[in-house]
């Protein structure tokens, strides 16, 4: 089923809790890492949608989340969960960006809806 993206936000962030680059967890970890992760993003009590994040180069897939946060908040929470980097989407532009707080800046990647694909939707 398609993802209904057309009444999102028009700036969230992509985030999930598991293992980051270079890391390998047990599925038993990665889980509950995105578990917890979920239920902060559910106290903050703003918009949030699941979405599998994954790279049309290199095949890699998971599971996590599409929340409307300011991006600090997000790099913030990212730090909280052990990610090297979030990626943010504002004006329909797909952006990455490093979660320690010396590196943090946008930088573009693509187009977001032209990085969806339908077939990876939640």
């Amino acid at each position: 089923m398609p993802l209904d993206v057309a009444s999102w936000p028009a700036k969230f962030a992509l985030i999930t809790g598991y293992a980051t680059t270079g890391e390998v967890w047990s599925d038993a970890r990665n889980r509950q890492a995105n578990d917890a992760l979920e239920k902060v993003l559910i106290a903050t009590g703003n918009w949030m949608a699941p979405i599998t994040g994954y790279s049309p180069f290199t095949g890699h897939a998971e599971p996590g989340w599409a929340v409307e946060l300011p991006f600090e908040k997000c790099c913030d929470l990212g730090v909280q969960f052990l990610q090297d980097a979030i990626y943010f989407v504002e004006g329909g532009t797909l952006y990455v960006s490093p979660c320690a707080p010396a590196r943090r800046r946008l930088v573009p990647v693509a187009i977001f809806n032209d990085r969806l694909d339908s077939r990876l939707g939640s």
